[in-house]
């Protein structure tokens, strides 16, 4: 009996476990001190869970009553639902770390792919967009964090380079361009002519990624109706991961309303990867994509 438990091996990934506990901690906007004081256990234990250290059933499923979701999510046993913008950026910053390819639709481009300028901007359209009144929109604390957790993805991707293939809607790309990078569409003009050429800079960053063709970065643009909701496929050496987002970053953003849902169910995974690939290929590619989306700019003045 002995030595049969010694083989004994969980079919829980308990390090996992752990990052789901961060990200929806993160989510619910609160700190591990927060978690210690109305669990009434110390703040050690709380960096320990979420270390993926072995934990008793009864804390877990105190925690996941704390943070509004279930046991069989945070073990990872059925689909993760993210009701936050915050909580899911935190959860595809901890799957892209451990990815070695990314299929990306993230409307109007994946923020992995723009510019050092698009981050200071996207913090003003992020309050721009936000409703007006007392705890009507994120906070300034919660903006500030999204923020810190994008930088903290753009930075890991540039020094990892793990090979994204990225799918942009053409429709979406004139919108953008034409909107401008904007919160709201009642700005001066003198603002919304800024953040149009600012659009436009993102777009044209875009083209050149596909002119030169970098070994780790594939762009498809797609002249047809792209989905309304976002999506990412996260594949490595743990198997692939799908996220499917109502959050958007683009011009007049949405880091609301919605829920976001990341499953590792094969049929989902498996489904979302044949979308991809008939749509990349149909999808413009490489230097005749970017010729194609150079001529899209023209057209819009």
């Amino acid at each position: 009996m002995e030595a049969a438990n010694s083989t004994f091996k969980s079919s829980i990934d308990y390090v996992a476990l752990g990052n789901r506990l961060r990200a929806y901690r993160v989510g619910a906007s609160l700190l591990a001190e927060d978690v210690a004081e109305r669990l009434g256990i110390s703040r050690a234990v709380v960096y320990r869970l979420e270390k993926g250290e072995i934990v008793k059933i009864e804390t877990l499923e105190r925690l996941a009553h704390l943070l509004d979701t279930t046991l069989a999510s945070l073990l990872g046993v059925e689909v993760e639902y993210y009701s936050t913008a915050l909580g899911l950026f935190e959860r595809m910053r901890q799957l892209e770390e451990s990815s070695d390819r990314i299929l990306a639709h993230f409307e109007p481009i994946s923020l992995l792919l723009t510019s050092e300028d698009y981050l200071p901007i996207l913090r003003q359209m992020l309050i721009e967009a936000s409703p007006k009144g007392a705890g009507k929109g994120p906070t300034s604390a919660d903006i500030d964090k999204m923020l810190q957790i994008m930088q903290e993805r753009r930075a890991f991707f540039q020094r990892r380079r793990p090979h994204i293939v990225s799918l942009i809607g053409l429709r979406e790309l004139e919108r953008f361009v034409d909107t401008g990078l904007v919160g709201r569409i009642d700005l001066p003009e003198s603002v919304r002519t800024e953040r149009r050429l600012a659009a436009r800079r993102e777009v044209e960053r875009i083209a050149d990624l596909m002119e030169s063709e970098p070994i780790d970065v594939q762009i498809g643009l797609i002249d047809d109706a792209m989905p309304t909701a976002t999506f990412q496929v996260f594949s490595g050496r743990a198997g692939s991961v799908l996220a499917v987002s109502p959050f958007r970053l683009g011009e007049l953003p949405n880091v609301r309303n919605g829920i976001a849902t990341v499953t590792a169910s094969p049929e989902a995974v498996r489904m979302y990867e044949a979308m991809i690939g008939r749509l990349w290929k149909a999808a413009y590619k490489g230097k005749a994509g970017a010729m194609h989306l150079r001529k899209l700019l023209d057209r819009i003045h």
